[in-house]
């Protein structure tokens, strides 16, 4: 596994990549030797100290998780590796004995385009392209979830059109549905 690590308004010391190495170590197991984590440190204003840490999966699957701890490194560095360990876990697991074989074939991908906007209004600041997949709602959910996100696009395999999942205020999910 490659591993790269990114401080900002901070020192990456030997004591914090020797505990990165050893806490990842027995996440080797599970991924496979050319899977690259990104890990980013930093420190925010109020003295927070902020972890992340991004896992490509591969089949465009990406698993991300973000721990904070006021002053303590350590703390946050162990807290985000334990939900990455349990993102990746589940993903092995979970998703490889529900997931057909096929459903991450690429057919056409689909992209968002981009939008104009008014002068007036806000603005445009950030435009992002990524493959829409075809899965069932449970899978989009699964996959939300292991995101981190409050939404989701993707394809729904009994309908075959782009459906949006996302997160509503009571905790439940919607499901976003166009019609022609």
């Amino acid at each position: 596994m490659k591993m790269t690590l990114t401080a900002r308004n901070m020192i990456i010391t030997p004591g914090i990549t020797q505990r990165i190495h050893k806490k990842t170590a027995r996440m080797e197991r599970y991924l496979l030797p050319d899977t690259e984590m990104q890990i980013k440190m930093r420190k925010d204003k109020n003295d927070l100290r902020v972890v992340e840490i991004t896992v490509p999966m591969g089949n465009g699957v990406i698993l991300r998780s973000e721990a904070a701890a006021e002053s303590n490194l350590f703390l946050a560095i162990d807290d985000a590796l334990a939900k990455i360990e349990k993102q990746i876990h589940r993903h092995r697991t979970k998703l490889g004995k529900r997931i057909r074989e096929d459903a991450f074939t690429y057919e056409e991908p689909e992209y968002i385009e981009e939008d104009t906007t008014e002068e007036s209004g806000p603005k445009v600041v950030r435009t992002k392209t990524f493959p829409v997949r075809p899965m069932s709602v449970e899978d989009a959910a699964i996959q939300m979830e292991m995101l981190g996100h409050s939404f989701f696009a993707f394809v729904n395999i009994e309908t075959e059109r782009t459906n949006v999942l996302y997160q509503r205020k009571d905790g439940n999910l919607g499901l976003l549905e166009p019609e022609a």
